[in-house]
């Protein structure tokens, strides 16, 4: 009775309400919701420009706002993901330990202006220096693609690859081809392909041509309905990177593409990328190096790979990884390959006229591997890049095809340039990304007031991402200089200390400058002020680019 009673009492006072009741009610509520979240995004977020960029998402459109904040606002790698994360690295720092493989070492062997930079990444990444590599930098797909089949080709035990995305068209079949053979002889041969960059190939006949042949594909950072309620989906894992055997790797920009077939459609010409071939005998190495970072993000990604890394750990005799297939029984899975691998005609789209000539190897490189990843790494590529511009003297190019800057960022290379210090930003001239096309623009009137060089490139799609200070630094890997790449993805770098390695990338850069347009101040002012009033909105969002 008392129920009654209460319900009809409820029922009653809602009848009563006007529509200027409702009103208020729903504008109070919206107020507190707003108030809520905007000291979330304060209280989280350290970034500043981050949390200001997503205070006027919110506040300009609410509802979208409130929806994409809590979808994408925190990067929220996932709890299981972080834990298995940190099983598996337990697991291969325990390994190296038992046998000895010290990885954070060999900051004695750099000059005294750079150790400290040096041991912002062996903080954050365990990684310290590795001395006597052999380097080679490959400036075309075509050197890329052959140096790549030929050593899976010429491999004996294993084959490592993780790429954002592998694009089955052109010379890529080729690869495909060469891992299928490998496995058939008893390699035992991994593909980590990043789900969402590589979405036209996880749904292609070369994924299963793969699969039957005994490869194991694996598929990075799976994305559904459900696990966006717990992780971000647009946290990406940006990395290239190649190992074969043990004294083999390739990393660099170079996605498992052929460009000549990749997004033609886009208007901005063929893509143009870099990779650099490195090689040692040395039980620790870059190689070595980047095959922990693939066994881990491989590892990783489900309880399945981590119970096999498990089993093969305890049998680890001073390797990183067995020497002999035994995931699955793999020689059982290994399958007659059919005879309609499909092949394309190559395309004249997107012809470049770039020529740059082959690039000697160059003995005895020391450098430094830098992966990184959101709430694992912290920020260390940032904070690498940061401290490395404002020690820079004599020199700052910087090669990149997305350039959105934060303040910190963007006033380190003006004030480098104001201090005599030569500052390049070679860019494309056009960007398959509307929204980063405007937001890079709102920057280039503060940078060409300070004195920096912005260069245009006119060739393509200029993908190589390479920063070269004064003679004897670079940073050579897969980082845009965004924020995407800062905080968000996972992404890796590889410092190179060794003034000859160094001058091979510079003088890439400087076929790409021939092949550029140099912005100037006086051209660039006489832009229509509704072109520029629509950079700065853009660059309002630049953070969430």
């Amino acid at each position: 009775m008392e129920a009654n009673i209460n319900t009809f009492t409820i029922r009653q006072t809602f009848t009563n309400w006007s529509w200027g009741d409702l009103a208020g009610l729903g504008l109070g509520l919206h107020i507190i919701l707003m108030i809520v979240m905007t000291l979330r995004i304060v209280s989280v977020q350290r970034n500043i420009g981050v949390s200001i960029a997503w205070i006027a998402v919110l506040y300009t459109v609410p509802v979208f706002g409130f929806v994409a904040y809590i979808l994408l606002g925190e990067p929220m790698i996932g709890r299981r993901y972080r834990d298995r994360v940190d099983q598996v690295s337990t697991m291969m720092n325990d390994m190296a330990r038992r046998e000895h493989l010290v990885f954070d070492k060999g900051q004695e062997l750099l000059a005294t202006h750079y150790r400290g930079v040096s041991h912002i990444g062996t903080r954050w990444t365990g990684f310290g220096v590795f001395p006597n590599h052999q380097m080679q930098l490959l400036t075309t797909p075509a050197s890329i693609f052959q140096h790549l089949i030929d050593d899976i080709h010429a491999a004996q035990s294993i084959v490592l690859m993780e790429f954002y995305i592998v694009y089955p068209k052109g010379q890529v079949w080729e690869v495909i081809e060469a891992l299928a053979v490998a496995a058939q002889r008893g390699v035992e041969c991994h593909i980590l392909a990043d789900s969402v960059g590589s979405l036209s190939f996880i749904n292609s006949k070369a994924y299963h041509t793969l699969e039957k042949a005994g490869v194991f594909v694996h598929q990075s950072l799976p994305v559904g309905l459900f696990k966006t309620l717990f992780k971000r989906s647009d946290l990406r894992n940006h990395r290239k990177m190649v190992v074969i055997d043990e004294h083999i790797g390739y990393i660099g920009s170079f996605n498992l593409v052929d460009p000549r077939f990749f997004k033609q459609n886009k208007n901005v010409g063929q893509w143009i990328d870099v990779a650099i071939r490195t090689t040692s005998q040395h039980p620790i190495s870059i190689n070595t190096a980047m095959a922990k970072v693939i066994v881990t993000d491989i590892g990783a990604e489900n309880n399945d790979n981590l119970a096999e890394l498990h089993l093969r750990v305890n049998n680890y005799t001073r390797k990183l990884y067995v020497m002999n297939p035994t995931i699955n029984d793999l020689n059982s899975r290994v399958k007659v390959l059919s005879d309609d691998m499909e092949h394309h005609d190559q395309p004249d789209i997107g012809a470049t006229s770039i020529v740059i000539p082959t690039m000697p190897v160059v003995n005895k490189v020391l450098a430094q591997l830098i992966p990184s990843a959101p709430q694992l790494t912290a920020h260390v590529i940032y904070n690498t890049l940061v401290t490395v511009i404002h020690r820079a003297n004599k020199r700052i190019r910087i090669t990149t095809p997305y350039f959105v800057p934060d303040e910190s960022l963007s006033g380190a290379l003006m004030i480098a340039a104001k201090r005599g210090v030569e500052v390049t930003l070679i860019v494309p001239e056009k960007v398959d990304s509307f929204l980063v096309q405007h937001a890079s623009q709102a920057y280039y009137q503060e940078l060409l007031d300070a004195g920096v060089t912005i260069a245009l490139f006119k060739g393509g799609l200029l993908h190589a991402k390479t920063v070269v200070i004064d003679d004897d630094y670079c940073l050579f890997g897969t980082v845009n200089i965004d924020m995407r790449s800062f905080y968000l993805n996972m992404e890796v770098s590889l410092a190179i200390y060794t003034p000859e390695m160094v001058a091979q990338v510079a003088y890439c850069q400087d076929i790409y400058l021939q092949n550029c347009r140099i912005l100037s101040l006086e051209n660039w002012q006489q832009r229509p002020g509704s072109k520029r009033l629509f950079d700065n909105v853009v660059r309002l969002f630049s953070p969430l680019l």
